[in-house]
């Protein structure tokens, strides 16, 4: 059997960049020039999409990647058979767009432990999903803390969690990406902590571009707090707007070189949203120009 050389170009540019993940801390790529890729979350944009409408939606607005949420139209969820995995695989091989990996609802801070070992054991299957329809990164995510156990207690637990499944994950190369996200657990100091008894490398981080990022000492100091553990992706929100500061956030990014994937994922649905897609791609072009250029 031939493979078709773009195929072929594809998947040992994925392979490349979940090793490198791997074996090398974001920080330490020095080499490396600020060139952020744009792509799409499906959360919300892209909800009611199949995986057909999802690629052209992508491709006709210049989006060269998406992580396709769990729960949504396109279907692409644990429970497919390998014919269907092999089917998604194709229809992404034989476009422009990359699967960059799935997102996930799995989180490990409930106060019962069979929940946390069931999620867990969700996550493992999404790995195996995301190896199967070529994506490099499972989203995961910490979602708050029970108000009546200590919160160490529950940082340890999560940071735990996140070991065994970034050490499962590790087997397959498929990233383990730890959204910033949930009440409390979205305070950077926490995320910290989390990804400090983790201690994994190929656990890393999905910044979340959240109001959060802001307290404490500001915006810097948190971005220094993680940079380390920044992996593959990030999520950032609807660019036409001043609800979170952009100029600074891309500054910081272009200080670690940042050269991976920028996802859009935003809740608020605009009336068109392929029409929303094509002003973000001109404004996040923009954007990346103006802070190369900056001093």
């Amino acid at each position: 059997m031939t493979i078709p050389r773009r195929t072929f170009l594809k998947f040992t540019a994925a392979s490349v960049v979940a090793g490198s993940s791997i074996l090398r801390p974001r920080a330490q790529a020095s080499e490396k020039s600020f060139s952020p890729k744009l792509g799409l979350v499906t959360y919300n944009w892209g909800k009611d999409w199949d995986v057909p409408t999802v690629i052209k939606n992508c491709e006709t607005t210049g989006f060269g990647g998406v992580e396709l949420r769990s729960t949504h139209k396109h279907g692409v969820e644990i429970t497919l058979g390998k014919e269907e995995r092999q089917a998604v695989r194709r229809q992404f091989e034989d476009s422009k767009v990359e699967l960059v990996g799935l997102g996930s609802a799995c989180e490990y801070h409930s106060e019962d432990p069979a929940v946390v070992d069931r999620n867990i054991e969700d996550t493992k299957a999404f790995v195996r999903l995301c190896k199967d329809v070529g994506g490099t990164g499972v989203k995961v995510r910490p979602n708050g803390l029970p108000k009546d156990v200590p919160v160490e207690k529950t940082i340890e637990q999560i940071g735990k969690s996140l070991r065994a499944v970034a050490t499962y994950g590790a087997d397959y190369g498929v990233q383990i990406r730890v959204e910033v996200h949930g009440r409390g657990t979205a305070e950077l100091p926490l995320i910290k902590q989390m990804m400090d008894i983790a201690d994994h490398p190929n656990a890393v981080i999905c910044w979340n571009c959240n109001p959060t990022d802001l307290n404490g000492e500001g915006l810097e100091h948190n971005f220094e707090l993680v940079k380390k553990h920044f992996g593959a992706t990030i999520h950032i929100h609807d660019l036409r707007n001043d609800m979170y500061p952009w100029k600074p956030f891309f500054g910081l990014l272009r200080s670690i070189q940042y050269d991976d994937w920028t996802l859009i994922e935003e809740g608020k649905v605009p009336d068109d949203i392929v029409a929303a897609m094509h002003e973000n791609r001109k404004t996040f072009d923009l954007l990346v120009a103006e802070t190369a250029k900056a001093k």
